[in-house]
């Protein structure tokens, strides 16, 4: 810092000149170019897989849905929107959508509210609460193939020895062939349960998170106003506290229906009276006839499907909105 002095005035300070701008403006050109660095250097390997392996493969589906793609992948007869009219117009397709349905009638209902009963009581002991939420939760950790095989070889083998007809037997009832027999369709039974087994304590750790996030002066302001525990309160203090996340919960269980694929194809392979779309997809494009321009109309077709319900679902019940 410098002091000029004129006369008998007082001393006047002036400040020295700082660094260049150029220099400062080069400091922050290096920080901006460090953190691009560094972005790229986490998010890139995450995005070129997501190019790679989702919309590369999506947009050659596409390409593949508008030719006659019948064992080849490099098509040279384009037949525009036929292999969609095809897809919608054919009947096992439509009838493995109407398999999905009432896999989804079944399916959503019972896991979220079984989720949520196991929530409440994991949430309520005090005792072992950690061991309990394991125990639940491990079962998601299965592989959906291992688990289909325990329930069709051992559980629900339909011999006198299966698990199920051993049961049975100390009642007195005959053996019962679980996944052949169609009237009564009691494969449903085995579909049903080893997806709810391998699925229920995902669903309950979502909604034992959103319990211990509700507040306690909740409860405690219903109690003081003459509020009863159990049904009122879970009514009027639980169950809105928890929209956002039964919403999700509901919005995650439709599209794990849609895409229900492993317990079908390795409990009843090559049955026609039990086929999820992506089962039917997998034999459409991966059979005999290796159809790629039907199974990759009918793949997007299913996509839009799962978008447009996903969609609806959340415009509905408001998801993503801020609690009012």
């Amino acid at each position: 810092m410098t002091t000029i002095t004129t006369g008998g005035a007082r001393p006047r300070a002036t400040a020295s000149p700082g660094p260049p701008a150029t220099a400062k403006a080069r400091r922050d050109g290096h920080g901006v170019r460090g953190s691009t660095r560094t972005f790229w250097l986490f998010a890139g390997p995450f995005l070129a897989g997501l190019l790679l392996f989702v919309y590369v493969p999506v947009c050659w589906s596409f390409y593949l849905s508008l030719f006659q793609a019948q064992n080849t992948v490099t098509p040279t007869k384009f037949v525009g929107l036929d292999n969609y009219a095809d897809i919608l117009t054919d009947g096992p397709f439509t009838d493995s959508l109407w398999t999905f349905t009432l896999f989804a009638l079944i399916v959503v209902p019972l896991t979220f509210v079984l989720a949520l009963a196991l929530a409440l009581l994991v949430h309520r002991i005090r005792v072992a609460r950690a061991f309990f939420r394991s125990v639940f939760f491990i079962p998601t950790a299965c592989s959906y193939v291992v688990a289909s095989m325990v329930w069709k070889l051992s559980i629900f083998n339909g011999v006198r020895f299966g698990l199920a007809n051993t049961v049975l037997g100390w009642f007195g009832i005959e053996p019962v062939a679980w996944i052949g027999t169609v009237s009564p369709p009691w494969y449903w039974l085995v579909l049903v349960t080893v997806r709810l087994w391998l699925q229920l304590g995902f669903y309950m750790i979502l909604f034992l998170a959103a319990l211990q996030q509700i507040p306690k002066e909740l409860y405690e302001a219903a109690w003081t106003d003459g509020a009863r525990p159990g049904w009122q309160t879970f009514r009027h203090i639980t169950l809105p506290q928890l929209r956002t996340t039964s919403v999700a919960v509901v919005l995650l269980l439709l599209i794990a229906a849609y895409q229900a694929f492993d317990e079908f194809y390795n409990l009843l392979p090559n049955t026609p009276y039990a086929r999820p779309p992506l089962v039917y997809l997998y034999y459409t494009a991966l059979g005999q006839g290796q159809d790629f321009g039907h199974g990759s109309a009918g793949a997007l077709v299913l996509s839009a499907l799962i978008t447009m319900v996903t969609l609806l679902q959340g415009r509905i019940f408001g998801f993503g909105k801020a609690d009012g």
